[in-house]
């Protein structure tokens, strides 16, 4: 018998979630726990996942072979682009405000949980650690990350010997993580239902709070997909013609296999090698181009990752009631700029990540129960933009590089 796809199963424990905390909740008590289980599984995961992904992917960075001229532009190209996709998100989500009027209260006062008390410069301040391992048994996020770009840089700078056998262990490291990763994203159905019929239960005697929730969160679907669809329609579009004059419409369409698979794995690791092959043969980028900026791209550059942490951790404060400072919203893009470097090329991997955002800030992980029903649907539209983002910045890297090998091409859009 055929198993059921993932993102049909979490479909089905959304409905069954809220039927069942809407219908019976005074049974939720026996359902909750598979919820706080899940949010317990995601927390076990965050730290190793975060400091494996992030040396191993500025290890990669350094090696000598790859610094220089493109390893500069690639950099940077990446960094800028989800820099901009992150504030996009910050712009649209204060401009619609989806979580406004949900709602839901908290537990504990927002003071009781860090939100308020921190100064931005203190937050500064604090990314640098005094005891790494303080840190990591705190779950203290900005300085796990400060801590592992330094060790990925500096590992390329120790001997060769070294160098090698570090770089190995952190990415054999990585990929341990990202199986542990799968096989707690396989328990998200039960999560969701839990998660779900606890919040539908608390809410079922208040309907018009209800609605107000499943309204709100309708809303949140439609600010991401109009912030994804803004990155990859027309940021991008923009740097593919005012970079590399070349035409956007044709580059989707030599994409369109890889962006469909994108869409229907929520992979960019599983995309990687059509991405190489496709931007090879139909837009004839060069083997050392394609070979440098694509596996680079699938393990650092995610601007819809970034966007959709941001979007997510501001909806989820504005349906707390929680009103973020300038302040913090600036501790909210950059450490959704970070956690996105850091996020796995993996189904749901940002879902993960963005626990490290929402720590950053101080609110309280069970809210992104708010957002699970929805997160398999946009994780498919956000992968389908990583992906994009990594072959624009491979054909605007190859149209940089001229003196670059270029294969054949079918339809090359590399002059």
């Amino acid at each position: 018998m055929k198993r059921i796809a993932l993102h049909w199963q979490i479909l089905i424990a959304l409905f069954a979630g809220g039927i069942f905390g809407f219908f019976i909740p005074d049974g939720v008590v026996w359902v909750a726990w598979m919820g706080d289980l899940f949010l317990r599984l995601l927390r076990m995961v965050i730290i190793p996942l975060v400091f494996s992904t992030l040396v191993t992917g500025v290890a990669s960075v350094g090696n000598a072979d790859n610094l220089g001229r493109i390893g500069l532009k690639t950099m940077l190209f990446y960094l800028a682009t989800s820099l901009i996709a992150i504030l996009t998100g910050l712009v649209l989500v204060n401009l619609i405000k989806p979580g406004v009027g949900a709602d839901i209260g908290l537990a504990e006062r927002p003071e009781t949980i860090g939100v308020v008390g921190y100064s931005f410069l203190d937050t500064v301040l604090g990314i640098v650690p005094d005891n790494i391992f303080a840190s990591l048994m705190r779950g203290d996020m900005l300085p796990i990350i400060f801590f592992a770009i330094l060790a990925g840089f500096f590992i390329t700078r120790l001997d060769q010997h070294h160098s090698r056998s570090l770089s190995t262990a952190f990415k054999a490291l990585s990929e341990l993580m990202m199986k542990i990763t799968m096989f707690v994203v396989r328990f998200t159905p039960a999560g969701v239902f839990g998660i779900v019929a606890k919040v539908i239960s608390e809410q079922a005697g208040d309907q018009d709070a209800l609605l107000a929730v499943t309204g709100r969160l309708g809303l949140y679907m439609l600010t991401v997909l109009i912030g994804i669809f803004f990155q990859g329609l027309i940021t991008l579009s923009i740097a593919l013609k005012g970079l590399g004059g070349i035409n956007p419409a044709e580059h989707i369409r030599n994409m369109s296999a890889v962006l469909l698979t994108a869409f229907s794995t929520s992979s960019s690791n599983a995309t990687l090698p059509l991405t190489i092959s496709e931007i090879e043969t139909k837009s004839g980028v060069s083997p050392a181009i394609s070979g440098f900026t694509l596996p680079l791209g699938a393990t650092i550059n995610m601007n819809g990752t970034a966007l959709y942490e941001c979007v997510a951790v501001m909806f989820i404060a504005q349906a707390y009631g929680i009103e973020l400072s300038i302040g913090q919203q600036l501790i909210v893009v950059v450490t959704a700029l970070l956690a996105a470097i850091g996020s796995a090329g993996i189904p749901m991997a940002g879902l993960v990540m963005m626990a490290i955002v929402m720590s950053a800030v101080g609110l309280p992980l069970e809210g992104i129960g708010l957002i699970l029903a929805v997160d398999r649907i946009l994780d498919m539209f956000r992968t389908a933009l990583n992906v994009y983002g990594d072959t624009c910045a491979a054909v605007i890297i190859a149209r940089s590089e001229p003196d670059a090998d270029k294969p054949e091409a079918s339809n090359c859009v590399i002059g």
